[in-house]
């Protein structure tokens, strides 16, 4: 029998009640522009990180709040319904749970207004509590949509390998935040804004970027760059990166998620694949994001193992 302590993937992290507005552009300022579809759905990077490694086949645990309310109630269901081990989530009394205000264009391009809600209660005493969890599980993902402290106190507290995807990006980055991660993740907006660049358009300044946040003091680096695919670089001695195509995809229909999508499965792949190089996971990885872009919502569209033995390589 598997120690419920003991899991492939832990996720500290956000959840979030998803309402999605679909329109034909984003509005400009002051203006109002009618929505096509409507949807409700279940997000939160904490969340769908950890189901999208979840459907994959990891055993997944989620360290994380909700409100006392009945879309906390709901959340929890559909988490047990993904084998989602929600042990560690706790309903707060007295909060409302997470909300994210999503509008998706034509194009697939999102914009994301947070209501951080119960997340905003996470803290060290929730890592304390699940201490037996962070010291006998395989990987970590960590994200930034709840409180630094208790993040921090999860990454320093996690005895396996920890990836803390950067996101949403803070402008001034804690040092200790990047050096406290195995893996740092970021997408090539969050990479600018830490690094202080107007942007990043290409393969060569996300390059740059990396060999900057690892003399910040980041272990490793990866940067996610959209239909680019992504870079990856580590601090040994001679510095170099590997960039990694995406695949290529018929059309994009909503690009919300993918990044969590990326992050799940990658950690589902150095799970289970442990003895491949960190080039074969991030390649696995891209096809997982590859495959949610093509369909709508977020956690609706992160791929099951058979959808990845079909999906085109």
């Amino acid at each position: 029998m598997e120690d419920e302590n003991s899991m492939d993937v832990v996720s500290y992290g956000s959840v979030n009640v998803d309402n999605i507005c679909y329109v034909n552009r984003f509005p400009k300022t002051g203006e109002t522009v009618h929505a096509d579809k409507f949807e409700t759905g279940f997000g939160g990077k904490g969340a769908n990180q950890c189901v999208a490694a979840a459907r994959l086949g990891a055993s997944a645990a989620l360290v994380a709040k909700v409100g006392n309310d009945n879309w906390g109630a709901d959340y929890l269901k559909k988490l047990r319904s993904e084998n989602v081990n929600v042990d560690y989530v706790k309903q707060c009394a007295g909060l409302p749970t997470g909300f994210a205000q999503i509008t998706v264009s034509k194009e697939g391009n999102n914009q994301i207004i947070i209501v951080k809600g119960a997340n905003a209660e996470l803290n060290r005493a929730d890592v304390r509590t699940a201490k037996h969890l962070f010291e006998k599980s395989k990987i970590l993902l960590c994200q930034l949509e709840t409180p630094i402290e208790g993040t921090l106190a999860a990454l320093h507290s996690f005895k396996g390998i920890s990836i803390l995807n950067a996101a949403p990006a803070l402008k001034d980055m804690p040092v200790d935040l990047i050096k406290a991660a195995s893996i740092l993740c970021v997408n090539e907006t969050e990479a600018a804004l830490i690094t202080k660049r107007v942007d990043i358009t290409d393969v060569q300044q996300a390059e740059s970027a990396a060999k900057e946040l690892l003399d910040m003091g980041a272990k490793c680096v990866i940067i996610t760059l959209g239909a680019k695919g992504a870079i990856y670089a580590d601090n040994t001695e001679n510095f170099q990166c590997t960039h990694i195509a995406a695949n290529k995809v018929g059309t994009v229909v909503d690009t919300t998620g993918a990044g969590d999508s990326f992050l799940g499965a990658l950690a589902y792949h150095m799970t289970k694949h442990s003895k491949m190089d960190m080039k074969s996971h991030i390649t696995f990885a891209c096809r997982a994001a590859a495959f949610s872009i093509q369909s709508p919502g977020t956690q609706s569209s992160f791929p099951f193992a058979s959808d990845m033995k079909s999906f085109d390589k």
